[in-house]
């Protein structure tokens, strides 16, 4: 049977994650509060931060800049995206 939550970003119940995305209480949060829905759309999101960014996933500096950018993203409607960005053609 599919896991449900009120997801916190959409306002709705939806399907959640099978397991927590990472330890800790960060993790345990978005697996409780965060849509299966919502925590792909922040994974393309992330993705095109890195690459957008030049970043690497194991700098410190670049960790904490996703660990802020995820929070944003998770808590408010909107997504800023890079000066500059062009999105890939559909």
């Amino acid at each position: 049977m599919t896991r449900m939550v009120k997801c916190a970003k959409l306002g709705i119940e939806a399907e959640g994650l099978d397991t927590p995305p990472f330890p800790g209480p960060k993790g345990q949060y978005i697996y409780e509060n965060i849509s299966k829905q919502v925590w792909q759309e922040w994974l393309s999101v992330q993705t095109m931060l890195l690459n957008e960014h030049r970043l690497t996933s194991f700098d410190p500096k670049a960790k904490k800049f996703l660990e802020e950018e995820r929070a944003k993203f998770l808590s408010s409607s909107e997504t800023v995206m890079p000066e500059g960005y062009v999105p890939p053609p559909q």
